[in-house]
């Protein structure tokens, strides 16, 4: 195939990939976002010289490492530090003061950022989690960052950033977490320890559980409704009591059967597993 020529997918094989995309990972493709997956596949296909596309869906069917290279391209990736400022200020103002006086004792705090990209999310958190709880206080913080991109969590592993990101970074948090060199930044150790980063399909159980906090920002979105319901009640049983879920600005619980209560904090909202 050259680079120059048009193509695109039938309606059947349109289907095929489409049901093959969300089997395994729950993502919805629908007729509004197709000509993503065929620019996606397209890519595949000058890459790899496929003579035809079902060609590659023969081996996607029998090669699991191939499957997660496929969604690994067709999933996206864009996000930054401190996206959706209102959250972060309702983590450091109410729900960790919230946290630590119910966790006084055991001095212990998990927080999960599902759907954590390249990182910008996850190290945001702990930046926050970090100066509020004050690293030398005893806090034992635990932070688990997931995603189904491989490619994206090498990036996140590394902790170096171009410093253009970080436009919306409080100062004081500036100094706190990172360190300057010039055009880029490099998370501090002492931040950086405090996550581990692990792939993670969401369509599948977690093996971690008893969270304080979860992050699950501009991921659901991409799912359809009953996609979307089974990941919602999965962090509801992986929730610790009264803990605190975290959507993006675009996505709600709004008129999901869901046990999760209503919570608006200023300007934020999230939702609270409101049970024992």
């Amino acid at each position: 195939m050259k680079e120059n020529m048009e193509f695109s997918l039938t309606d059947a094989e349109f289907k095929t990939f489409k049901d093959f995309i969300y089997d395994k990972s729950g993502i919805f493709f629908s007729e509004i976002n197709r000509a993503i997956l065929e620019n996606r596949l397209f890519e595949i296909m000058l890459k790899y010289q496929y003579k035809s596309i079902m060609d590659y869906y023969e081996k996607l069917k029998n090669d699991p490492v191939e499957v997660r290279n496929f969604l690994d391209l067709i999933t996206t990736n864009l996000t930054k530090f401190f996206r959706n400022q209102p959250q972060f200020e309702a983590l450091e103002k109410e729900v960790l003061p919230d946290i630590a006086k119910r966790n006084e004792f055991s001095r212990t705090i998990k927080i999960w950022s599902a759907g954590c990209s390249t990182g910008e999310e996850a190290y945001s958190i702990a930046a926050v989690t970090a100066y509020i709880l004050k690293l030398t206080e005893g806090w034992d913080i635990k932070i688990i960052a997931s995603d189904i991109s491989l490619k994206s969590l090498m990036i996140a592993k590394e902790g170096i950033y171009k410093k253009e990101r970080l436009d919306e970074i409080p100062p004081y948090l500036f100094d706190f977490a990172f360190e300057d060199f010039g055009d880029i930044i490099k998370v501090k150790d002492d931040i950086k320890k405090l996550i581990t980063f692990d792939y993670h399909n969401l369509k599948y159980d977690f093996s971690y559980k008893d969270f304080d906090i979860i992050f699950c920002r501009n991921v659901i979105i991409y799912f359809d409704q009953p996609a979307q319901k089974e990941v919602i009640d999965k962090f509801y049983k992986l929730l610790k009591p009264y803990g605190y879920l975290f959507l993006g600005h675009s996505e709600s619980l709004f008129g999901m059967q869901t046990k999760f209560k209503f919570n608006k904090v200023g300007n934020a909202i999230t939702y609270i597993k409101d049970e024992l």
